[in-house]
């Protein structure tokens, strides 16, 4: 069966359109709520579901809600949360299966159902393939009867939780008394939890992009544009910047100098210091086929591999739990510290960036950049799969592969979502690396016209 519902994460698209329809999205509580409930003979059938803060969360919560409830499904409502947050609770709560309602770093207009099954994860290939089935059937006669029909209440106290959670994470004698953090929510999920969290650890906290009105999640701020929170730095001489995207599994950290430091260097950083206190598993990290050539030279090293996989935070996790890996992430700020968590998290991420800072006693610019990246050239050309097999395109990739034998990379990589081809090229040569892609992408545009 093709799949026409599911990504690489989860459902996503435009609030209002399909698959982003509160009928599609009753479905979709239909169907995964009788995937999860057909093993327990309703002994267990519990469902938790958060949302982060898009306007159209208060039009897919409800479907969703209906459509778990007609399948027997008991349904816990968190509120705004982070999508981390949903995946701790839906273990914490024991439920049978975890929803985040959130188009994580996209605009406001788009939208986007995560699942999470009892154990924290996000679900396999294969649970997916069913719901969607499930979902493009007629489930009228699947529906529950009259007295099996589930409940809804909403939790009270699901931030204190993660918070305490994610201050647990920590060694208890860590104390970030002196530290002045300015944290960018990106008006989402993460908006009281992070501050509060940062606070009660004694950092004394400044805030921005932590006044979501439906409309402002991920605009001109968090992960994906860290211009304000690098402003704001330099304005109140803080010791970091932390910004989070809009449903709270990214980080992006900024230096004291208002600099930067992106998921590939949080990844150095987390790796080495758990290297020498004896906590890394799996002798090395697991990150994308995006990740800087320079990151992988300084694991090596250290006597450290870089495992990489396809695009995608789900094959980087699938990678880890299949190798023993306890660090993994992008270079777009998801990070996966498996000892504490099943999916990224940015709070959890930056506490730990934070206590290697406090240890150490030295700034952000120093402790955070731990290898020069080299220099990395990323273009889209919008055309289909099939300009790849055109001989002039072969002929510019073969002869950009030859150029960067030895001393770089070439990815030419076709979009998951839409007909876009993107070619990076990274190397010691900036020149070369920036021939290379642009020889390429004069190629595809040629076909593409």
């Amino acid at each position: 069966m093709t799949r026409k519902l599911f990504g690489t994460d989860g459902i996503r698209g435009l609030a209002g359109t399909k698959p982003m329809t509160p009928q599609v999205a009753l479905q979709v509580g239909i169907a995964a709520g009788l995937v999860f409930r057909k093993d327990n003979h309703f002994e267990r059938r519990r469902v938790v579901i958060g949302k982060d803060t898009r306007l159209s969360g208060y039009m897919i919560e409800p479907a969703l809600v209906a459509g778990c409830t007609a399948a027997g499904m008991d349904v816990f409502l968190l509120g705004p949360i982070p999508t981390p947050g949903v995946a701790m609770l839906t273990r914490s709560l024991r439920a049978d299966l975890g929803i985040m309602i959130s188009a994580s770093h996209n605009p406001f207009a788009d939208n986007g159902i995560k699942l999470f099954g009892p154990d924290g994860f996000k679900l396999s290939d294969e649970t997916e393939a069913e719901i969607e089935r499930l979902v493009a059937a007629d489930l009228t006669d699947k529906l529950s009867k009259p007295a099996e029909l589930g409940r809804a209440r909403r939790i009270e106290g699901v931030h204190d939780r993660y918070i305490e959670f994610a201050k647990r994470t920590l060694p208890r004698n860590i104390d970030l008394t002196g530290i002045r953090v300015v944290v960018d929510c990106a008006n989402g999920a993460g908006y009281r939890v992070a501050p509060d969290a940062l606070w009660e650890l004694g950092a004394e906290v400044v805030k921005i992009g932590c006044a979501p009105d439906g409309f402002n999640i991920n605009q001109e701020c968090g992960s994906t544009d860290t211009a304000a929170l690098r402003r704001r730095v330099h304005e109140v001489r803080a010791d970091i910047g932390i910004a989070l995207d809009g449903d709270g599994d990214r980080v992006i950290i900024v230096d004291e100098r208002g600099e930067e430091v992106d998921g590939d260097q949080v990844m150095a950083l987390v790796a080495s210091s758990w290297h020498e206190d004896g906590r890394l598993t799996g002798g090395g990290v697991v990150a994308t086929v995006m990740s800087n050539l320079g990151l992988e030279r300084y694991l090596g090293e250290l006597g450290l591999t870089l495992a990489r996989t396809k695009v995608g935070d789900r094959f980087v996790v699938e990678h880890m739990r299949a190798h023993g890996f306890n660090v993994g992430g992008e270079q777009s700020g998801h990070i996966i510290l498996s000892d504490y968590a099943t999916t990224g998290d940015g709070l959890v991420t930056a506490l730990q960036v934070l206590a290697v800072v406090q240890a150490s006693g030295r700034p952000v610019s120093e402790v955070c950049r731990r290898f020069e990246p080299v220099p990395q050239v990323l273009k889209s050309v919008r055309t289909g799969r099939a300009s790849l097999e055109a001989e002039g395109v072969k002929s510019a990739i073969a002869a950009g592969e030859g150029r960067l034998a030895g001393m770089g990379r070439l990815l030419i990589r076709p979009s998951g979502t839409e007909p876009v081809i993107r070619v990076m090229a990274e190397g010691d040569d900036q020149a070369v690396v920036e021939a290379v892609v642009g020889d390429i992408v004069d190629a595809l545009s040629n076909v593409a016209a």
